[in-house]
């Protein structure tokens, strides 16, 4: 995987990436066609919100039961399956008929979506160089951040004018697309040694397994007590009209794809555990500046960006975190550790949301930025205990 010194991209990682970015527009692209779905089913607002927040439960319970029942399986045929399933349920979302079926579709969906990331991640990672997880599963990672930059706002246009049902047949083709390409560029690869299901479950007794999902919830979580509520913060607390916030998240967008690059280098070179310390760190002085610039348009631009680029940029790095505290402390169950690690995103995802809903409806929108910096200021603990545990685990492996 080298050519003349320098590290290429293998094509496999290129395939996992066409597959993230279909993924990406699936997830997000409801939220733009949120009102046109209720209005075209016949239900309430609050009840097509329930195609996001049950997507995203549905991911998070569902993944490690998945990987878990998969396993024992090469993992190419696990991928093309997932993607095939992934395919199956966008269509069916594309021709539901009532809100049912569309919500059926969507936990199918989702059950897909979540258990590729965790088994992809892996896969990325035995793909890649020595030393270079990191960065490969940043380039896996990049067709999600793509999407919300590229993806996610055209398919709401086409959406929104067109009909709904328009992005998820889209979604389906791309999916077609990423079935092919992992069909043809995708290696064989065996399926991985791993003990019974027991002994996989057992890694949720693994301390370590479980502070670095901490550090997942924690850390990616804290951006969403104020992100969930962005747009009224931009339209309602900095005076931006609808139409440029709906730019500015655009901007944001393109941010997060930046940050998840940026991320896996930075991890890759560094080291995932001061990368880490370091991405909390300026995170948590982003946040706590927005908390302080809300009413201030040109900061708050400038903020933005460089929230999209930290929020984002941690996640090659915790995922390799993942992986390799699996990989020393519960060797038998990597994928389905991964798998944890997939859920604890969402897990964040729904805690932040939580707590700034929390807020929101005792009129507290300005303080939901310090929500976020009481959560990444919480992570560096666990992530604290986990670095000093590897240290002593590494000076019994080489006491020279």
């Amino acid at each position: 995987m080298t050519d003349n010194g320098t590290r290429r991209v293998h094509r496999g990682v290129l395939a996992l990436a066409v597959t993230s970015f279909a993924i990406g527009v699936a997830e997000f692209v409801v939220v733009g066609i949120l009102p046109a779905i209720a209005d075209d089913l016949k239900v309430s607002l609050d009840r097509a919100g329930g195609l996001v927040g049950l997507y995203a439960l549905a991911l998070a319970v569902g993944t490690p039961l998945v990987v878990l029942t998969l396993a024992r399986f090469p993992r190419k045929p696990v991928l093309l399956a997932l993607v095939a399933v992934f395919l199956a349920g966008n269509l069916l979302s594309a021709m539901s008929v009532d809100y049912a079926s569309l919500l059926i579709g969507r936990i199918v969906t989702a059950v897909a979506h979540g258990s590729f990331f965790a088994i992809g991640a892996t896969v990325a990672a035995a793909l890649a160089p020595r030393g270079q997880a990191s960065r490969a599963i940043a380039i896996m990672f990049s067709g999600l951040t793509l999407a919300m930059v590229i993806g996610v706002p055209l398919g709401s246009v086409l959406g929104n004018g067109l009909g709904w049902r328009l992005p998820f047949f889209a979604v389906a083709g791309l999916a077609a697309l990423a079935l092919m390409a992992t069909a043809w560029w995708l290696p064989p690869m065996p399926a991985p040694r791993v003990g019974r299901i027991s002994t996989q479950l057992a890694a949720l007794g693994q301390p370590s397994i479980l502070a670095m999902m901490l550090v997942t919830i924690l850390g990616f979580g804290s951006s969403f007590a104020a992100f969930t509520f962005i747009t009224p913060i931009l339209t309602g607390m900095t005076g931006f009209s609808p139409t440029m916030a709906g730019v500015l998240l655009v901007v944001f967008g393109a941010a997060t794809l930046v940050g998840n690059l940026a991320g896996g280098r930075f991890a890759a070179s560094l080291g995932w555990r001061p990368a880490l310390r370091l991405l909390f760190a300026l995170l948590g002085m982003v946040l706590a500046v927005i908390g302080l610039v809300l009413s201030h348009p040109l900061p708050m631009v400038v903020m933005l960006f460089a929230w999209g680029v930290l929020a984002f940029g941690m996640s090659p790095g915790v995922q390799a975190a993942m992986l390799e505290t699996a990989e020393r402390d519960a060797p038998q169950a990597v994928d389905f550790a991964s798998g944890l690690n997939i859920s604890s995103f969402n897990l964040g995802i729904s805690l932040g949301e939580t707590v700034g809903g929390m807020l929101v409806a005792h009129g507290h929108l300005g303080l939901t930025p310090w929500a976020g910096v009481i959560g990444v200021v919480a992570a560096q603990a666990p992530l604290a205990w986990i670095g000093g545990r590897a240290r002593r685990a590494q000076g019994i492996a080489d006491p020279a």
